[in-house]
């Protein structure tokens, strides 16, 4: 395969991810849990310094008490796995920073196994009562979540977007 095989092929995958939301109810295989969490791992990150970590859940009743706290994480409750963010830093705006480019690189990863993600969001007191659920210390918060699964039949819809141009402008 030449470099530009392997690029087309690379952006195709890129292309292609789309917010799953409905799974069907098929576990992970350990192979693609175990990928995905090599990409955790090698996330870029602010200075490099991994303050994070990725509370990995799969337990059904976990997840669906996840799913019924404020925020925008409902698809956790059918998920076959769920990854909680935990950021460490006390900047606000690297949190965030680190948040979206491991929930990304995790949603990818997924991908390549064949397996759909959606990204959820905690909000007000949903993240200090995630936190309490999941046991974490006292003053860790969690805001982003992943929902990972097979798609559900029919799951898989739209992927409708805007011209090129009226989203990239150049500027001289």
């Amino acid at each position: 395969m030449n470099a530009t095989t392997h690029a087309q092929e690379f952006v195709t995958l890129l292309k292609s991810l789309r917010a799953v939301r409905q799974f069907a109810g098929k576990p992970l295989p350990p192979d693609a849990v175990r990928d995905i969490h090599e990409v955790i791992r090698w996330s870029g990150n602010a200075s490099n310094r991994q303050a994070f970590q990725v509370l990995w859940v799969e337990k059904r009743e976990t997840l669906k008490r996840l799913s019924e706290l404020p925020g925008y994480a409902k698809h956790l409750a059918g998920a076959a796995a769920g990854a909680v963010i935990v950021s460490l830093l006390d900047s606000d705006e690297l949190n965030a920073f680190d948040e979206g480019r491991i929930s990304e690189r995790i949603g990818l990863a997924a991908l390549a196994h064949g397996i759909g993600s959606s990204i959820g969001m905690l909000m007000g007191g949903g993240r200090k009562e995630a936190a309490r659920l999941l046991g974490l210390p006292e003053g860790h918060t969690v805001r982003t979540t992943v929902s990972l699964g097979y798609p559900a039949e029919g799951a898989l819809g739209g992927g409708r977007r805007k011209p090129t141009d009226e989203l990239v402008k150049s500027v001289s």
